[in-house]
């Protein structure tokens, strides 16, 4: 789940009691939670890109937000730690190392890579991606809930979401949390929390066009048909991993090698 209670200065014993439930429920990666999603995607044929709370079990109280990439024969292909945990998330995750740059993997359907939330609104790391011959991208959100000033994350999602499919001409796939807003406080534990997320899944081609979705405000599975021909039209009119790029002018520095903690992987 996501870590959606306020810091609340009145109580400021709550915040990390629920922390502690959090870190107490979260997984580690490999671990026999993963090894059990792995038995379900080899069941299912199915490639899985999935959200979850990390712990890593050297140190106590270690979180991270953590994509877990599964294959159709059960393995674990690798993980992607988000890289800078925003807003108040810095108070509940540890941000992602070098490491976690290389998050896109070969597979028989396409190259697949992936980034959480707020990462689709950083232009170098959304890149360092995109420089990795992406093709499908699975974009995880957290959906944020309408809030009572009127405030919405719906246009955020949709633009952040679209524009990566244009800049990257490749295929995004979008998940997106819907959770009714009635669930919240009755049947969650959690009370000082804004609930009622709105959901926003969809796929998207490479010319920004959802092929299917948005999905708002219900629960639902969508499917789409992926030609992977379509990212090579798209880069007729503008190709950012070859033709329009200037080395000579702009270059992007990866240090795509861990650069603290050297046990915590």
């Amino acid at each position: 789940m996501y870590p959606n209670w306020s810091i609340d200065l009145q109580n400021p014993d709550q915040w990390a009691i629920y922390l502690k439930e959090l870190t107490r429920n979260a997984v580690e990666v490999p671990g026999p939670e993963i090894e059990r999603l792995g038995k379900a995607a080899e069941r299912a044929g199915a490639y899985v890109c999935l959200g979850v709370n990390e712990r890593v079990a050297l140190y106590d109280g270690m979180l991270y937000n953590t994509l877990v990439f599964l294959s159709p024969d059960g393995r674990l292909l690798g993980k992607h730690r988000k890289l800078l945990p925003s807003n108040r998330e810095k108070l509940f995750w540890h941000r992602g190392d070098g490491v976690d740059i290389k998050a896109v993997f070969d597979t028989d359907l396409g190259r697949i890579g992936g980034l959480i939330c707020y990462e689709h609104l950083q232009p170098l790391l959304k890149y360092a991606l995109i420089a990795q011959g992406e093709q499908v991208h699975c974009a995880s959100w957290l959906g944020w809930p309408r809030f009572k000033n009127g405030r919405s994350n719906v246009p955020v999602i949709d633009a952040a979401s679209r524009a990566y499919a244009l800049e990257g001409q490749c295929f995004v796939v979008i998940s997106a949390m819907y959770v009714p807003e009635e669930y919240g406080r009755t049947k969650s534990g959690f009370d000082n929390a804004g609930w009622a997320f709105f959901g926003g899944s969809g796929v998207i081609n490479p010319a920004g066009e959802y092929l299917v979705g948005p999905l708002y405000d219900e629960e639902g599975i969508l499917y789409a048909d992926i030609d992977l021909e379509k990212i090579v039209l798209r880069k007729a009119a503008v190709d950012t991993t070859s033709r329009d790029t200037r080395w000579d002018i702009l270059s992007l520095k990866v240090n795509d090698e861990s650069v603290y903690l050297p046990f915590s992987r």
